[in-house]
């Protein structure tokens, strides 16, 4: 690799770090959950940026409105079973470590400054550990604590949903 190319990857590493700390809180939820399937198995599921209405039970729709479910910068629009929607950004993918980390750029979730993180470890037995984990802060005129439980709840969901999908 010469010596430009390095300095342009330094570059755009540095640039993402950047952003992502741009959108990261001060609160912290983080939940994990064993499969009875292979990590690459797991990742086929969940991997996708733009299928998360394929696993989260609460998500009825996932559209991409900017790029492709593979790449950075990608813009999905969720749509929940209440009609509600949230419209995320993906800030970073990396398919062979398996994970990806995105930021809530609108919602009506109780919280602000969002960045999320899905990741799929090797586990026991051929199994495998899902991970979600986020920081952010309390939406105005809600609590930390409603901000946390409320963030948890959805990790809750979608964990046990992919987690019986696999049983």
């Amino acid at each position: 690799m010469n010596t430009f190319t390095k300095t342009k990857l330094l570059a755009a590493t540095l640039l993402l770090a950047t952003s992502m700390a741009n959108f990261a809180g001060d609160l912290t939820v983080k939940r994990e959950i064993t499969v009875n399937a292979s990590p690459e198995t797991t990742w086929k599921l969940i991997g996708d940026f733009n299928h998360l209405d394929v696993w989260h039970p609460v998500v009825v729709a996932s559209e991409l409105t900017e790029g492709n479910s593979q790449s950075t910068g990608a813009v999905r629009v969720l749509t929940l079973g209440n009609g509600d929607t949230i419209t995320e950004k993906l800030v970073e993918l990396n398919n062979d470590d398996k994970t990806y980390s995105y930021a809530i750029t609108a919602s009506k979730l109780p919280v602000a400054d969002y960045v999320g993180t899905i990741t799929v470890k090797p586990a026991e037995n051929g199994q495998s550990m899902v991970t979600w984990s986020s920081t952010f802060d309390a939406a105005t005129d809600v609590t930390d604590s409603d901000a946390i439980e409320g963030t948890a709840g959805i990790y809750v969901a979608g964990l046990t949903s992919i987690q019986k999908h696999f049983q």
